[in-house]
């Protein structure tokens, strides 16, 4: 893995064994919320991992008590003092900055404890897989500073998630979802102890990577796009083309030849 990560002030990046990256929100005394530089740094986090060989992504907070808990509402007055071209530009680089993580080329699993509220929300929405502690909590609550539940790409993918109902009701309330009621509607795929919350995360981390890169990212990618798609042919379409590029790659053989000879495979992206 070929990982270059630029300075960062409020995020921190950690390379684990086997391609695996930890990526964690680093403002424990302010709940890990978000600042206009914050959202900076997600861009020019997922802009040096998208090509650094990563075969998985975890998404966590630093501390122990929140994953993100939106926008530091110390920062607001920055927001209500922006002229609306200025605010626009602030926008495109806020969602550009989550925009990036959601389409790393590789899995991204968010490790949720406590509130993931407004932008945090919309991060984990980002994700493609949530797992979440019991103490995980969720709200889309920008209609409680002024907002619309439209940001962030959380109309987008919370719809996707839940439902237009649920979506709507969880939106236009902007109320708490704990994390019994999270799991039962789809928002997240289990409920882990916390304490084991990102061991995991790790372990869901480790068996995405002992399967061939180019699968796993052709995966991501039919999954992701076939959701921004109506029609059943074109699905089928990007898939027929995805699974013909794949049997083009060394990875494909290898995996039948150890099948065979029943071995692991050793899987090599190329």
């Amino acid at each position: 893995m070929n990982l270059q990560i630029p300075e960062l002030e409020t995020l921190t990046v950690e390379e684990l064994p086997g391609d695996i990256v930890v990526l964690r929100m680093n403002r424990p005394d302010r709940m890990n919320s978000q600042t206009v530089k914050m959202f900076t740094e997600y861009g020019l986090a997922a802009r040096a991992l998208r090509d650094s060989g990563a075969r998985a992504l975890i998404l966590t907070g630093t501390g122990e008590r929140a994953f993100c808990a939106g926008f530091d509402l110390d920062e607001i007055d920055v927001i209500t003092t922006m002229g609306v071209r200025e605010f626009l530009k602030f926008q495109e680089t806020a969602t550009g900055g989550i925009q990036g993580i959601r389409h790393l080329p590789f899995p991204v699993i968010a490790a949720i404890h406590g509130p993931a509220t407004g932008g945090g929300l919309a991060l984990s929405l980002a994700a493609d897989i949530r797992l979440a502690a019991p103490t995980a909590k969720f709200s889309a609550a920008f209609v409680k500073v002024g907002l619309s539940v439209g940001e962030l790409g959380t109309s987008y993918n919370l719809t996707r998630l839940v439902g237009p109902g649920r979506a709507a009701e969880i939106g236009f309330t902007g109320r708490i979802v704990k994390a019994e009621e999270a799991e039962r509607i789809g928002l997240v795929n289990r409920i882990v102890p916390t304490e084991e919350l990102f061991d995991a995360a790790l372990v869901m981390a480790q068996q995405i990577a002992e399967n061939s890169p180019g699968g796993v990212r052709m995966s991501k990618r039919a999954i992701q796009r076939n959701q921004e798609i109506t029609s059943y042919a074109a699905a089928l379409e990007l898939e027929n083309r995805g699974q013909a590029l794949m049997t083009r790659t060394e990875d494909m053989p290898e995996a039948l030849a150890a099948f065979k000879e029943k071995r692991a495979p050793q899987f090599t992206g190329r």
